[in-house]
Parts: structure tokens; C-alpha cells; sequence
């Protein structure tokens, strides 16, 4: 919606076939059910590979996607880092329980999986250095460029690349209803509809996680 073919939710009217409904449960609050979509692209990795609680896995990439991507593989046990660029970055993961360091800080062929969720060019970068030979890389970037890469590894090294793009709702609100992970702590900010233009101007703030427009 609102991308191919259909308007989105902010026209005066929507339509959109019934199949597509889901309710959200009353135990979700509208707090938690806003992170319904990118929670559903987070487990749609599970669903692609088979991520053993015994790999040592990386995501690069703190931000919306990337925190929940981390919570969702840390739920199933596994040893998860998130990496940034910036301390300032991974405050907010620390918080929340999971690892963290600095991409730069750690050495080549550090990681079993790495999943690139930075949404710039760079990322690829950083996760074909980082994961180890005949390792996995999972891309959740999508970004307009025509980035040079050196792709060498990816055969002398055997690596995996798998692309992630959506996931289905469902699996997304039962781990919601459930309580088994918080995405409250990614709001940055919340503002009534009469205010959308100040909170689109924060969203697009360089760092900003999530923020609420409350009708």
C-alpha cells in the first residue's frame, strides 16, 4: 500500500481486500502494534534460514529494523552483537540487553551470520568482512546506488547471501501479544495529527527509531 497500485493510508479513503485484514489483539497497545511491519521483516529471517543458537551473529546496523532484527535472533538464544558506527548508536541496544561494539573494532571473519540492515552502501561492506568463510550474510538494506564492491570472498570464501525483504504479520503479533519483546524503548517521539509536519521533519532526523502520529 501506498507504494504499487494502491494508496496509502493517508488518503481520505482506502480500500484494500479483506484477506489483508489482521486484528491486532487487545493486549497489544497502539504503542507496540505501530511496529507490527518492521517487526514481521525481522522474523521473516527466521523463516529464510536456520540461524543455530550456537552462531555467533552479528547485526549491523542499530536502528529500527536492525534493534528489532537483534531482539528477535536473541529471543531464539542466540549470541547476537549489534554494531555501529557511533557509541551514541548503541546506547539505546545496551539498554535493551544485547551486545554491542563498534563495526570498525572488530577483526575479519568474526561472525558465523551478519545481517546488514543499515540501509547505505556501506553495509554490505562491512558485513563481507566480518563474516567468517562459508558463513551467511543477510541483506535487509535497500538503498538507490551503484556501490563498488570487491566480491572475491563471496567465492573464494563460499559465503551465503540471502535477501530479506518483508515478513508475514501474524508470526509478528503473536510475539507482540505475547510480551515477549518491548519495542516501546524505539519511540524517539509522539505527536498528534495536527502536528504531521513537525513529526515527518523528525523522522527524517538522522538516528530517529520510530515515531508516533496519533490521531
Amino acid at each position: 500500500m501506498g507504494i504499487h497500485g494502491k494508496d496509502g493510508v493517508f488518503a481520505d479513503y482506502v480500500t484494500l481486500p479483506v484477506a489483508n485484514l489482521l486484528p491486532v489483539p487487545d493486549a497489544i497497545p497502539d504503542e507496540t502494534a505501530v511496529f507490527t511491519e518492521p517487526l514481521a521483516a525481522a522474523v521473516r529471517i527466521q523463516e529464510q534460514v536456520n540461524v543455530p543458537p550456537t552462531a555467533k551473529t552479528a547485526v549491523v546496523g542499530p536502528g529500527r529494523l536492525g534493534l528489532l532484527t537483534g531482539m528477535v535472533l536473541a529471543l531464539s538464544g542466540n549470541d547476537v552483537t549489534m554494531l555501529g558506527r557511533r557509541d551514541v548508536s548503541l546506547e539505546l541496544p545496551a539498554q535493551l540487553g544485547l551486545n554491542t561494539g563498534l563495526v570498525d573494532a572488530f577483526s575479519d571473519n568474526s561472525f558465523d551470520f551478519v545481517v546488514d540492515a543499515t540501509g547505505n552502501e556501506n553495509g554490505f561492506a562491512h558485513a563481507l568482512r566480518l563474516v567468517r568463510p562459508l558463513g551467511t550474510i543477510i541483506l535487509k538494506s535497500t538503498f538507490a546506488g551503484d556501490g563498488k564492491l570487491n566480491l572475491t570472498k563471496l567465492v573464494v570464501a563460499e559465503i551465503n547471501v540471502v535477501g530479506s525483504r518483508c515478513g508475514p504479520f501474524a508470526p509478528a503479533l503473536r510475539l507482540l501479544a505475547r510480551g515477549h519483546l518491548d519495542p516501546r524503548p524505539l519511540i524517539d517521539g509522539e505527536y498528534v495529527l495536527s502536528d504531521g509536519l513537525a513529526a515527518f521533519h523528525h523522522a527524517a532526523q538522522s538516528g530517529t527509531r520510530k515515531i508516533v502520529l496519533r490521531p
